[in-house]
């Protein structure tokens, strides 16, 4: 990488930094006397769209959507105006175009500005552009994708299958309508979707679906090719990498025929694997929306590194010194197993950076890491990556609001700990995020097969335990090589985030974060650290502490026992939480006692500004 480019890279990667920031400022409307009357404006200009009052907690709940990318606030807010399902629908559809043209436009200047600045070589500028194109395509597409997919199709299964998940999953494997892996069985993925017909379901290739959309995006792609095609990559020698990934996407959402279709995606996968730029670029990759035909969403991004940033190598090492003592314990006779997992940890690729440019399903919400590709076969050939959003994080957690809340169930002491870390000592925050995010994306890694996830999600609800495990492992692998100084803040980060996950509930698409955090908090009451009578008891003793690692430590090796025998995610699942009424519900009734407690409060003042404290008196002496 020249001078020049890196000293381009350190530019974009601050603008980026103050361009959130700037989102981040808008939060000052409900929290501040001086603010910008322009940003006002323009939330209660859609408040009113959607018929909610212009009043604090309905604003909190916009700005939520808008500059934190969830809904769950303001479908509260409608539900508590007794809005009916239907209107509740079309205003979450609202929504997403009113901060999908938002954001385009964001997106846009910031392009604008990499132009009159003249960042990056032309061979870069054009690829930033030709993303964007593709984003803009994909953005429209997702509307018909989620209106499909999760208002039409999903909904009417659970109508005829009485919302059993099982007995949905079952019919598909019995009538063929996942799609085929490469091995010619039930793949863990689609690039697919359900159309009802006289005598049930038949399934679509997205080309054959959505034909359309697709021919936009692939137009899209096809031009971008075309540009870059006459320019050179003198910097990074990274263009014949990144035409080949986009022919591959070309192919892959143009295929029309549904047994080549994860097969068309794999090569996709492995021609991403070989971009190493510090630009990176995401596309459809998981499936979290749709819980039955598991369709891969419309992702697509741009995300840059930090050129500052040296990596978590001691996470790294401490996740792989625990892997294999565990797995040496267990007497495991699956050493293919651990082949593979330590090939797949050897080989990863590590990107710490923030989201550059996002677009369609990101809309709907973006991730603070991700380890990808999912396609196991192709990590087996190549390894896999992980990007860590550490200062994307960071940044949004000093521009939330201080909620009522978060004082009344943690207390004043547990928050005025958390905001000390968060505001005042960065250094920290970040040896923990490294913990607790990426140690949880390097243990999705860990225990997987090639046909792990296929064989254990027979029921269809194996990412409801798998995020359980990813974060269990990186905290596993911390008890192995523990540091005194981050024992506490480890600690009180477990707790906030189980307890926060309550309020994701009712959110489909994050049901497996929903079911983790139910996982966590039976941990948290067995071992004496939480204790509910009304209020929330919170012990944080050393004491405590050593029950509570003892517990992750028996769990989480009965947990990769189940792993290593690859059986139902379901058994492992219902020791901890059943579905009851359509969504999971704990088996321990003090758990399921302060669930409720906690939901029925999230409910009536999940909203409301803590009026105690102010942010800005934390804000005013921010460490970097």
């Amino acid at each position: 990488m020249t001078p020049s480019f890196q000293k381009d890279l350190r530019r974009f990667y601050t603008l980026l930094g103050e361009r959130q920031r700037t989102l981040g400022a808008y939060f000052s409307i409900v929290e501040d006397k001086n603010y910008d009357k322009s940003i006002e404006a323009f939330i209660d200009a859609f408040l009113e769209e959607i018929e909610l009052a212009c009043i604090k907690e309905n604003r909190v709940a916009l700005l939520g959507r808008l500059i934190s990318l969830r809904d769950e606030q303001m479908v509260q807010a409608l539900e508590k105006e007794g809005k009916d399902s239907v209107f509740i629908m079309q205003a979450k559809e609202k929504a997403y175009l009113w901060v999908r043209d938002f954001y385009l436009k964001y997106h846009e200047a910031l392009l604008e500005q990499v132009e009159r600045e003249a960042l990056f070589t032309p061979f870069y500028r054009t690829l930033l552009r030709g993303v964007h194109n593709v984003g803009v395509a994909l953005s429209v597409w997702q509307s018909v994708w989620n209106e499909h997919i999760i208002n039409t199709i999903n909904p009417l299964l659970e109508l005829e299958y009485n919302g059993d998940a099982q007995m949905i999953a079952q019919m598909l494997h019995e009538k063929g309508l996942y799609d085929k892996d490469t091995f010619g069985e039930d793949g863990d993925r689609s690039y697919s979707v359900l159309f009802k017909i006289p005598y049930g379901y038949e399934a679509r290739a997205y080309a054959v679906a959505f034909p359309k959309e697709v021919l936009h995006v692939r137009h899209a792609l096809q031009t971008m090719i075309a540009q870059l095609s006459l320019l050179d990559d003198e910097v990074l020698g990274q263009k014949e990498a990144y035409i080949a990934y986009f022919d591959s996407l070309d192919a892959a959402f143009g295929e029309a025929n549904r047994d080549q279709l994860i097969a068309r995606w794999a090569e996709v996968d492995r021609r991403w694997m070989n971009i190493t730029s510090p630009l990176q670029i995401g596309h459809p990759l998981e499936y979290y929306e749709d819980h039955y035909k598991k369709a891969v969403a419309l992702e697509w991004d741009v995300r840059v590194s930090n050129p500052d940033n040296v990596g978590a190598m001691q996470t790294y090492e401490n996740i792989k010194q625990a892997f294999e003592t565990l797995f040496d314990e267990s007497g495991s006779e699956s050493l293919h197993v651990k082949h593979t997992v330590l090939s797949n940890l050897k080989r990863v690729q590590l990107y710490i950076g923030r989201p550059a440019l996002f677009y369609a399903a990101e809309f709907n919400g973006l991730f603070s890491a991700q380890v990808v590709p999912n396609d196991e076969i192709v990590s087996k050939e190549c390894g896999k990556k992980i990007f860590a959003f550490a200062d994307n994080i960071l940044d949004g957690l000093r521009a939330k609001l201080f909620l009522k809340i978060h004082h009344d169930v943690f207390g004043k002491a547990f928050m005025d700990a958390e905001r000390e870390l968060v505001f005042h000592d960065a250094t920290t925050w970040h040896r923990v995020y490294d913990v607790s995010t990426i140690g949880h994306e390097f243990g999705h890694i860990l225990w997987m097969d090639a046909d792990t996830e296929t064989l254990m999600n027979q029921s269809g609800v194996f990412k409801n335990i798998e995020e359980f495990k990813a974060t269990t492992g990186g905290l596993v692998a911390f008890f192995m090589h523990e540091q005194e100084d981050l024992k506490i803040h480890l600690f009180r980060d477990v707790i906030k985030r189980s307890v926060g996950l309550i309020g994701w509930m009712k959110t489909g698409e994050v049901e497996p974060y929903y079911c983790e955090g139910l996982i966590h908090l039976s941990g948290l009451f067995e071992s004496g650290v939480l204790r509910f009578d009304e209020k929330l008891y919170m012990d944080m003793s050393l004491e405590r502490y050593e029950a509570f690692k003892a517990w992750y430590l028996q769990t989480y090796k009965e947990l990769l026992a189940h792993y290593l025998s690859k059986k139902d995610a379901k058994l492992f699942l219902e020791r901890f939480a059943k579905k009851e009424g359509g969504f999971y519900t704990p088996t321990s009734l003090h758990v399921k006692q302060f669930v409720e407690y906690y939901w029925a409060l999230h409910q009536a003042m999940g909203r409301e500004i803590d009026e105690s404290v102010k942010r800005e008196e934390w804000a005013c002496k921010v460490s970097l």
